[in-house]
């Protein structure tokens, strides 16, 4: 993890879909640890958009999906109590169906929960996220 960026970092995320529900992951590490979210991380140097997606999506859930479409995008900055940037990602979500694999906490992530559009109140989900995951269930 890095912090005070000299640049922005790209991070790589996946709303995935099984019938009515989405993935969600509470993060295990800062930025946003404790806060339930999007699966994804950030992309690796000679790592495709979409191989980031998929790796991040297995090692954080052990889930697979089907085809990736974006989904689009969002900015995450995160400034300490000086008002200084502490972290800074461009964050591009994809949109996925489940394929296989059992939802299981991996990497970085703390706990992964199945939830359906009703419940997100319960997740304290960012305004982002939710406008990725209505994208998504419009797209799939």
């Amino acid at each position: 993890m890095y912090s005070y960026p000299t640049a922005p970092k790209i991070g790589i995320g996946v709303v995935l879909i099984r019938g009515n529900e989405a993935l969600l992951v509470r993060r295990g590490k800062p930025p946003g640890a404790g806060l339930w979210s999007l699966p994804g991380g950030k992309q690796e140097l000679g790592e495709t958009a979409e191989e980031t997606a998929r790796r991040e999506l297995f090692e954080e859930t052990g889930l697979r999906c089907g085809p990736l479409l974006l989904a689009g995008h969002a900015d995450s900055i995160h400034r300490d109590t000086a008002g200084r940037i502490e972290f800074h990602y461009t964050i591009l979500d994809f949109a996925a169906q489940y394929l296989d694999g059992e939802a299981v906490a991996g990497d970085d992530v703390l706990d992964v929960a199945w939830a359906r559009v009703e419940e997100f109140d319960h997740y304290a989900l960012r305004e982002d996220a939710r406008r990725m995951i209505e994208t998504a269930f419009r797209i799939l």
